[in-house]
Parts: structure tokens; C-alpha cells; sequence
């Protein structure tokens, strides 16, 4: 393989998202840990069978809030006061399951449990994730590379493009839809300056950090579950976006699956920080 990249880009976005399935912090920098972007699904919510729970079932998590501050993390809901997390304290510990894994986690205790109960109307609990803990993005995908992870559904990190989104909206709005926010599908790094969709072409991705190069490798198409259709404004459940979707983005190496972006794994350039603008210099891989 050459070292002259195919494709030169830019980082437009940078998101995390503090509590699985609540919504996302855009920032302009990020540290990149070995789990992804620093406190990326680092919380998770829990039923009382300690299964996590998601905007699948229960959309109005897309208006919870959070505010990354320095030593704690802050979640607003409409009607509800402030909840406070601190960065650095958790309670007793716990297993809990994300989707086919039982990991060790820790309680939140009763004043978070309290708070997300009421406000989804369930009994449920906060969780964190517990750092001794090692969740593996699957082998099969990442080609035997060890790729540690945290609560994210299966990769530390989701990349996609602004392009992407540029397409689907066209394709909205020529159908009589509104268009949609890139915080619907819940990335990571958005890059500027690609082609719609060529994130899935992508072998290696370089980005050029102050303290040296990142290197990310995507690895596998994201699998597009209803979550997309949820309105992060209102919560409201509209099925236009997997629908459009459907018309075009259908997978026939992943049985017809929808996709929408790029699963990715850390090659090198962990304690590096990204920020917005960094170029980026990627490869091909077919």
C-alpha cells in the first residue's frame, strides 16, 4: 500500500455521548482514549434486570441532556431539576448486560435511579462503567484486533461524513420530509471534504493531531436500527429516515441490513487530542 492517502478530509464534528442513548455533547476537541472519545458511553441505564435500555423502547431518553463540566457531567430533562454525576465517584458495584455481555459496572446510586425513573416512567438505575473491565468490539470484524470498548454497542468509535447526511436530506425533502440533523445516527467524528459514503471505502483514516498522528481503521458498517427516526428535538417517533434509507442504503454483505456510517477501531494515537479542522489523510480500500 502506498503512503500517499487516496482521499484528504477535514473533522467538521466532534460528538460524545455521556449516558448510552441520551443525547449527544458536541465539542469542539476531544481526547481519544483506548475506548474511543473520553466518557463516550461511559453511563449506561438499566432496567431492574440490569438489561440496558435504549430510545428503541424508550425515545424520550433523546431529550436528556448532559453537560460535560470538569469534574462532573450535568443531565437536564424537561420538568426535572439538574442531576449531577460526578466524574470520579460511583457506588456499589454491579453486572449488567449490553446486548450479548454481562460486565462489571457500578451503581449510581438511589438519587440517579430515582431521577430516571421518574422522568421515563420506569424503575430503573444508573450505571458506570467499570474501567478494569475489558469489552472487546468483535474479532470477527476487527480482524483479531484486541479493541477495547465501553457501553457503545459494539466499537469505540462511529465515524461518518457530512456528505452522507448532504444525500439522505436530498433525499428527504424530494419526498415531501423535513431534513435531519447528523445527531440522529449518533457519530463520533463527522468528516468534511468526502463523497456520500465514502467512509465505507475507507482502509485506513490518518488524522493529524498536534501531538502526532491518530490512525483509525474502519472496520464495519453500521447497522441501522429505528433509533434514527426519533425527532432529539421532541422525541416524537417518525419512521421517514429508515424508510428513505431503505431505498438505497440496504447491505447485501450484512443480509440487506440498512447501513449508515463506519464502525472504526484506534490503531494508534491514544492520549492524542482531536479537535475540529484537523486534516485528515485516508486510503482506500477498494
Amino acid at each position: 500500500m502506498s503512503n500517499a492517502p487516496d482521499l484528504t478530509a477535514a473533522i467538521a464534528r466532534l460528538y460524545v455521548y455521556p449516558v448510552k442513548s441520551c443525547a449527544g455533547v458536541e465539542l469542539r476537541e476531544a481526547v481519544l482514549t483506548e475506548t474511543g472519545l473520553d466518557l463516550d458511553r461511559a453511563w449506561m441505564v438499566v432496567d431492574e434486570n440490569g438489561v440496558f435500555v435504549s430510545q428503541r423502547e424508550l425515545p424520550r431518553m433523546a431529550l436528556i441532556r448532559p453537560q460535560i463540566r470538569l469534574s462532573d457531567v450535568v443531565l437536564r430533562a424537561p420538568g426535572m431539576l439538574a442531576l449531577h454525576l460526578q466524574i470520579d465517584t460511583v457506588e456499589e458495584p454491579v453486572k449488567v448486560r449490553v446486548w450479548d455481555d454481562e460486565v462489571q459496572a457500578y451503581d449510581m446510586g438511589a438519587v440517579a435511579a430515582q431521577w430516571f425513573s421518574d422522568f421515563l416512567g420506569r424503575k430503573l438505575r444508573l450505571v458506570r462503567f467499570d474501567p478494569e473491565q475489558q469489552r472487546l468490539a468483535s474479532l470477527k470484524w476487527t480482524g483479531g484486533a484486541e479493541a477495547p470498548t465501553q457501553f457503545q454497542d459494539g466499537y469505540p468509535l462511529l465515524v461518518t461524513s457530512t456528505a452522507s447526511l448532504d444525500l439522505l436530506n436530498a433525499k428527504l425533502v424530494a419526498a415531501g420530509h423535513a431534513a435531519v440533523g447528523i445527531e440522529r445516527f449518533r457519530p463520533n467524528i463527522v468528516l468534511a471534504g468526502l463523497e456520500a459514503h465514502d467512509e465505507d471505502r475507507l482502509e485506513l483514516i490518518r488524522i493529524a493531531a498536534d501531538e502526532g498522528t491518530v490512525e483509525l481503521r474502519p472496520v464495519k458498517p453500521c447497522t441501522r436500527c429505528p433509533i434514527p427516526n426519533v425527532d432529539p428535538a421532541t422525541a416524537q417517533v417518525d419512521p421517514a429516515v429508515t424508510d428513505t434509507l431503505q431505498s438505497y442504503r440496504r447491505d447485501p454483505a450484512l443480509d440487506g441490513a440498512l447501513t449508515f456510517a463506519m464502525n472504526a477501531i484506534i490503531v494508534e494515537g491514544v492520549d492524542r487530542t482531536l479537535r475540529v479542522g484537523q486534516p485528515v489523510a485516508a486510503t482506500i480500500r477498494f
